[in-house]
């Protein structure tokens, strides 16, 4: 049976929100405070009884953009309370070597925060401001033109007309799919031809046995392995690796091949992995995807977050994204006193731009984390840029800067900015004894001369 819920009479307009993750939960906190009716739609069982996803919930790594969104929604303190602040890169070698790079400049870093902790505070946040979350609801149908979706909760059948529909449901979005049987709906859909396995590295006496205050890199070339740390000591490490090929993840199928593939890539982190067989083979190979999508909204749905611009997790900045969505649309509600045929149209000209260029940006910076950071060519252009930005700050801001620390700058003008550098800095390393000659006064005047 199907019981039709109407949006309310008493002024306040109801948005219903599909997906109670990271974006829907904030996202309902925004909309709230500009005094919506909220409900929210969630497939997934209450996170907060326990129900996690092992193996799927790669640390997060978060930065200005979703801090300032925080921020603006009221819960930066009490999640950054929960976070640990990486100050730069550890970087290992294949000998076990250790090189330091810190974040941008002094005093600048991003936070660790576990995905499953910081999902369940924003879903307590979102129901003490007021949301209704409705868990075990699945999305069946919608009806566009209604604003209405028909949901299956418990095996029973409902259906919910709103005002507006905001698909907040993850990269596999049931909002999006029902989108694209509609004609001149954009998609594409690009894996990497890596997957991605959650490993740990266990605390030691309840101490980190690494570097707590950074976010350590063992790059090799084709594949890598990271790890975050965790606030009970432990740190949360991620091997990304092709899934087929000569060292691939096809090869790895016992603890023979594991244990001998650690010991030659990653020799100085094996021995504090005891649990290393459990975690490999009890945790699944997870494939790596960027999804693109237009339009973004019809009638009066819209989606946002993954629903809307999934990108692979390199640059760490999915969740930022999401979060900088939710910043966005608010400000245009504010502006337009809703009007969401222009909230919505403005909303997608801002972000389809910013969106793609921080996907692009993950998959470069994927390369550059996993081929360069050992690459002594590569250290030291960084190190001119940074020479350089240091002298004159006004003119130059590097791209991880611009991406990771200066919200006010959009994605889509740190991509040009840093493509424009990066082409400079082509020139600047091409030169005869640049090692020798980095630091000086005609590497700075060559710099200033082809800004201008």
């Amino acid at each position: 049976m199907i019981e039709d819920q109407q949006p309310t009479t008493n002024n306040q307009q109801l948005i219903t929100i599909v997906g109670a993750g990271l974006v829907g939960s904030l996202l309902s906190l925004y909309l709230r405070k500009q005094n919506f009716e909220v409900k929210i739609l969630e497939r997934r069982k209450d996170p907060r009884t326990g129900n996690v996803d092992h193996g799927r919930s790669i640390n997060l790594a978060l930065s200005h953009r979703g801090i300032r969104a925080l921020k603006e929604a009221g819960v930066q303190i009490s999640i950054l309370e929960k976070a640990i602040p990486m100050r730069g890169r550890m970087i290992h070698d294949v000998k076990g070597k250790r090189n330091f790079i810190p974040y941008g400049e002094q005093g600048q870093m991003i936070y660790s925060v576990s995905r499953s902790e910081l999902n369940r505070m924003l879903i307590e946040e979102a129901e003490k401001a007021g949301a209704s979350i409705n868990f075990n609801a699945s999305c069946h149908e919608i009806d566009f033109k209604n604003s209405s979706i028909t949901i299956n909760q418990e095996g029973q059948e409902q259906k919910i007309s709103s005002d507006i529909i905001l698909g907040a449901d993850g990269a596999f979005s049931d909002v999006r799919s029902a989108m694209q049987k509609y004609d001149k709906f954009n998609y594409s859909q690009e894996y990497l031809e890596h997957g991605y396995k959650e490993l740990q590295i266990p605390a030691k006496d309840g101490k980190h046995q690494l570097e707590k205050n950074a976010l350590h890199i063992w790059p090799r070339e084709k594949f890598m392995l990271i790890a975050l740390p965790n606030l009970d000591g432990s740190f949360t490490c991620t091997l990304f690796l092709p899934h087929e090929g000569a060292v691939s993840f096809s090869k790895l199928k016992d603890n023979v091949s594991l244990k001998k593939f650690f010991k030659k890539y990653f020799s100085d982190v094996y021995g504090l992995m005891p649990d290393l067989e459990k975690y490999f083979f009890g945790n699944p190979t997870s494939s790596l995807v960027t999804i693109k999508c237009s339009p973004w909204y019809f009638e009066r749905t819209m989606l946002i977050g993954d629903a809307a611009h999934a990108i692979v997790p390199f640059y760490g900045q999915g969740m930022n994204c999401g979060f900088e969505d939710c910043v966005v649309l608010d400000e245009l509600i504010a502006k337009h006193n809703e009007n969401w045929e222009t909230i919505l149209n403005e909303y997608q000209l801002l972000r389809k731009p910013d969106s793609d260029a921080i996907a692009d940006l993950a998959i470069a910076n994927f390369v550059e984390v996993r081929d360069k950071t050992a690459d002594p060519v590569f250290l030291l252009q960084k190190k001119i840029e940074a020479r350089f930005s240091e002298k004159h700050p006004d003119k130059w801001i590097p791209l991880y800067t611009m991406v990771t620390f200066s919200p006010k700058i959009r994605y889509s003008k740190a991509l040009q900015g840093g493509n424009k550098q990066q082409s400079i800095m082509d020139k600047i390393m091409a030169m005869p004894d640049i090692d020798k000659k980095w630091d000086s006064d005609e590497i700075e005047k060559l710099i200033l001369s082809e800004i201008n």
